[in-house]
C-alpha cells in the first residue's frame, strides 16, 4: 500500500474546477465553529488549543452561503465505486470507531469528537437531514479499500441532524497522507432513509483541520509517519483546499490527552 491515496482523483476534477472555483470568487458568510474536549487517549501531552478559522460568526438565522462542492475522493464507501457501507445494518451511528458487522476492531488514535449543525442556505435548521461521515486511520489507510483495513468499515458513520440541525459523531484525530492536507469527508442527504439507500445526495464536501492541532496531534504515539507527510504539503498546494478553506475549517479546543472536538456550522442548498 502506498502513501499517494489520491492517486484515482482525476475522474474527480471537473468538480473542484467548476462549482468550488466560482464559490471562491463571490466570497461568502462565515462559519460558527465550537469545540470542547471529553474521553481519553494514550498521549502524554496536555496542552490544550484553541484554533479558529478565517470566517466569522454565523448569527442563528441569518443567511448563509452554502458549503464548496467538493470530490468524494475515490474511498467513499457509498456504492457510486464498488463497496457500500450505507445500505449496511449498523451504518448509524454515532461511535464510529469500531468496525461493524463481521469485525469489532478499533480504529487506534487520539480522540476526535465532531459536532455539525447543518443549515439551509436562508440561515434555517436543516431538520431531519442526514450526514455520512468518513476519513482514514491514524495510517492514512481507508477502511473497506485499502489493504491492511479493507475487511473493516471503521470511521463511517450515518447520524441524522435534530430539530436544530445538530449531529455529533465519535472518532480518532487522521492520520496525514502523501499529498493531501488532513481532512474528514462528509456527504449530506435529505433523510435518514435517503442516505441509507445510498440515494440522491444534496452536497458533498471535506472539513479541513487546523495546522497547529495537526501538529500537536501528529507529535503523539501511532503518528509519526503523518509528520513527515504533512511537511511535504501545504493549504495552499492541496488540491481540494488551495483555494480556500473559509467555509470548511474548524475550530478545535482541547489536548491530545483528553481529546478534541472540532465544530462546523455549514449551508447546504435547499
Amino acid at each position: 500500500m502506498t502513501d499517494n491515496h489520491d492517486r484515482g482523483l482525476q475522474f474527480d476534477l471537473a468538480t473542484l474546477i467548476g462549482r468550488r472555483r466560482a464559490l471562491s470568487l463571490f466570497g461568502g458568510a462565515g462559519l460558527t465553529l465550537v469545540a470542547c474536549a471529553p474521553s481519553t487517549t494514550t498521549s502524554s501531552s496536555t496542552a490544550t488549543t484553541s484554533n479558529t478559522g478565517s470566517a466569522g460568526t454565523t448569527a442563528a438565522g441569518s443567511p448563509l452561503e452554502a458549503i464548496p462542492e467538493e470530490t468524494a475522493g475515490p474511498f467513499p464507501g457509498d456504492g457510486s465505486n464498488g463497496p457500500n457501507a450505507l445500505t449496511q445494518s449498523g451504518i448509524v451511528r454515532s461511535d464510529i470507531r469500531s468496525s461493524f458487522g463481521s469485525s469489532t476492531r478499533t480504529a487506534e488514535g487520539v480522540q476526535l469528537n465532531i459536532e455539525l449543525t447543518v443549515q439551509k442556505e436562508d440561515g434555517t435548521p436543516y431538520a431531519g437531514a442526514a450526514l455520512y461521515l468518513w476519513h482514514c486511520d491514524i495510517n492514512g489507510d481507508y477502511s473497506m479499500y485499502s489493504d491492511r483495513v479493507k475487511n473493516e468499515n471503521f470511521l463511517r458513520g450515518v447520524q441524522e441532524a435534530d430539530s436544530a440541525g445538530k449531529l455529533k459523531f465519535v472518532s480518532v484525530f487522521p492520520g496525514a497522507y502523501s499529498g493531501r492536507w488532513p481532512h474528514i469527508h462528509f456527504e449530506v442527504y435529505p433523510s435518514l432513509a435517503e442516505a441509507t439507500k445510498a440515494g440522491n445526495k444534496i452536497t458533498t464536501s471535506q472539513l479541513a483541520l487546523p495546522e497547529t492541532t495537526c501538529k500537536e496531534v501528529y507529535g503523539t504515539t501511532g503518528y509519526t509517519q503523518s509528520v513527515r507527510n504533512m511537511s511535504r504539503t501545504t493549504l495552499k498546494q492541496d488540491m481540494v483546499f488551495r483555494d480556500g478553506v473559509d467555509h470548511q475549517m474548524a475550530t478545535m479546543s482541547g489536548n491530545a490527552q483528553s481529546g478534541y472536538t472540532a465544530s462546523l456550522t455549514f449551508a447546504v442548498e435547499g
